[in-house]
């Protein structure tokens, strides 16, 4: 990957988030849109690739989950088969994913919540019978030891022989160092957003990035130096 754009750090990237939202105004979900739309067009080309026609997307609570939602409304609009498995309650859900999250369950999509290790067999099937996984899992934030429901869900996805795309990050990734304190999701491609993280360029995070793509999502670029 080539890039004008300097790799930052996640407090550095948080920072030019806050500020384009606050100082510019550009609402986070409009961020957040633009993020999902240009990862869709990543997905789309994966499963181009692969003669492919459905998708499953691994949502987890935050921001990055608010990411596979738009995601999921982008394939589904393309006519791709989409189904969402969120691995956290609905009424967790708030902010910005709620509302992107919101919108597919009123467009009719099959989202549902998923408890793990419970339903680990049925997920773990659904995983290998799809064209594409995308894990919009876990985001930048990740620290500390990886569990449950993640822990679980890692490993099926890296044990469904399929390919996989990473929404900012693989999950499991610290965004900064690059190392894990558990397993990570193993990808074809991760395509990341506004600026390179420093964590992906790490030695310790190559096994997992696969490649690696940038997605402008219209955060001023002098916020990006």
């Amino acid at each position: 990957m080539t890039s004008k754009v300097p790799a930052l750090t996640v407090a550095e990237i948080r920072e030019a988030d806050r500020r384009a939202i606050e100082e510019f105004g550009i609402p986070g979900v409009v961020l957040m849109e633009n993020a999902g739309r240009g990862a869709a067009g990543v997905a789309l080309e994966m499963l181009v690739e692969a003669g492919a026609q459905s998708a499953l997307i691994l949502a987890g609570r935050g921001n990055n989950g608010g990411d596979g939602y738009v995601i999921a409304r982008h394939l589904a609009n393309a006519g791709i088969d989409v189904r969402v498995r969120v691995l956290s309650p609905f009424d967790d859900i708030a902010g910005d994913a709620r509302t992107h999250l919101d919108i597919i369950r009123k467009m009719g999509l099959d989202v549902r919540e998923v408890k793990l290790p419970d339903t680990r067999h049925a997920l773990a099937a659904e995983l290998k019978s799809a064209g594409l996984i995308v894990d919009a899992m876990l985001g930048t934030g990740t620290k500390g030891e990886i569990r449950d429901p993640f822990r679980t869900a890692i490993e099926l996805v890296n044990h469904a022989g399929r390919p996989v795309l990473a929404v900012d990050i693989p999950s499991g990734v610290n965004g900064d160092t690059g190392a894990s304190t558990g397993p990570c999701v193993i990808a074809r491609r991760t395509a990341t957003f506004a600026a390179p993280k420093l964590g992906l360029l790490q030695h310790s995070a190559s096994p997992f990035v696969g490649d690696l793509t940038l997605i402008d999502i219209g955060i001023p670029r002098a916020l990006l130096k």
